[in-house]
């Protein structure tokens, strides 16, 4: 799925991790690579002419050395001592809250049927070389008070969502969809007004990325606290707020992945009594011949119900609870905006196919490929905050071909 430079920083990685002590000179990281990669000597000895001058260098050994000063720059990797040439992990590598910088591009964990970047998402996608099918995220709201993960101002929310989609768009597949859940809940500074920038959103996105607009499904979420407390519980302007929005975008109409037969539900009692019956009894119309009602109406019995674009669904959730279990036994702090897992799971359904990539730009807690795996669908996330990724990776265990990136054992109390 990915070009061999991102899977070489996951292997000299955990060529520090496993060496003793965390340190090794270049020739010990040469012959341990070779062996993990399975790398002839013929090969990675191999010199041929570099640049104008022409002097031969071995482009392997090259490669592994950009790796190593890639590491550095994301504070993985330290000299040690005035050593030339041998370098260690670093003391604080895992120890701290680490976002993760522009440059890296790090696996951190992985299954037979995904696996989870620590890195940016704008330069870790240049190594993808199949379709996107779906994106499922939930991107940082512009909120007057940021979570301790940041998030961009709501002056500037529109260009930098545009600017973060904009790397997708050339990797979609034809139909792909983006199901994008922001909050509903920004409001103007000072005023109990809400914010103009979901509609500003959907207008640039349309605008500047050729994305049409599928449909707008409310997430109702009835254990959402009582709020906007200034506007709702003191000035009461406001009612208290129940619901989030999902906008959910295709990139071509005529083929869109979308379809509401992966998601029907059961039919009411009354329903199944109706078509039983064989039907409607009656003839009628509604709404100045709006609607029609004919005898014999809803007689054909059908696989299911087709869901409304309002989704029930509250934030208690198993595997929130999970996550967070997780995260206090490893010492780590939990995410602060988990979704819960039945909403991609459902949009996942509706929106692809068992086989389908599906990518989450910004994974949080990992439910996107939470869902993604159980739902037998390949899945991509990134995540910027290591210790995020470190926790979601306790979700996956058990999957087939689970495999925690080394480096990552050592962040929290796993060490």
């Amino acid at each position: 799925m990915f070009h061999s430079q991102l899977d070489l920083f996951t292997h000299v990685a955990s060529a520090y991790a496993e060496a003793a002590g965390g340190a090794l000179d270049n020739s010990g990281l040469y012959s341990a690579l070779m062996d993990r990669l399975g790398v002839p000597a013929e090969v990675a000895n191999a010199k041929v002419p570099v640049g104008t001058a022409g002097q031969a260098h071995s482009l392997w050994k090259r490669r592994v050395r950009f790796t190593q000063q890639s590491l550095k720059h994301m504070g993985i990797i330290e000299r040690r001592g005035r050593t030339r040439g041998v370098w260690t992990l670093t003391e604080a590598a895992g120890k701290r809250l680490n976002k993760a910088a522009r440059e890296v591009k790090l696996v951190a964990f992985s299954t037979k049927l995904g696996l989870c970047m620590w890195g940016s998402n704008s330069d870790g996608l240049s190594g993808l070389d199949e379709p996107i099918s779906l994106i499922v995220t939930s991107p940082p709201f512009p909120l007057q008070k940021p979570r301790a993960y940041g998030n961009p101002s709501q002056s500037e929310y529109v260009e930098w969502m545009v600017r973060s989609l904009e790397p997708v768009m050339n990797r979609l597949a034809p139909g792909a969809c983006i199901a994008l859940q922001i909050s509903n809940d920004v409001f103007e500074p000072g005023s109990p007004t809400r914010s103009l920038y979901r509609e500003r959103v959907v207008i640039a996105l349309h605008d500047k990325l050729g994305l049409y607009k599928l449909d707008e499904i409310i997430w109702l979420n009835k254990s959402k606290p009582p709020g906007p407390v200034q506007w709702a519980s003191i000035k009461r302007f406001q009612l208290n707020t129940a619901y989030e929005v999902v906008y959910v975008f295709t990139n071509d109409p005529s083929r869109c992945k979308a379809d509401n037969r992966r998601v029907l539900e059961v039919h009411s009692r009354r329903h199944k009594a109706l078509m039983a019956a064989g039907g409607e009894a009656r003839t009628t119309c509604y709404g100045d011949g709006a609607y029609r009602l004919r005898e014999g109406s809803y007689r054909v019995e059908t696989e299911g119900k087709i869901p409304r674009n309002v989704l029930d669904i509250g934030h208690r959730c198993a595997d929130t609870l999970a996550v967070r279990r997780h995260a206090d036994a490893l010492g780590l702090p939990a995410h602060g905006a988990m979704m819960p897992t039945r909403l991609p799971d459902f949009l996942i359904r509706y929106l692809s196919e068992p086989g389908d990539l599906v990518l989450d730009l910004w994974s949080g807690s990992g439910k996107t490929g939470l869902a993604a795996e159980r739902l037998g669908r390949r899945w991509l996330m990134f995540e910027l905050i290591l210790e995020y990724a470190r926790t979601s990776a306790e979700m996956f265990r058990g999957f087939d071909g689970f495999c925690l990136n080394p480096l990552l054992a050592g962040v929290g109390n796993a060490a």
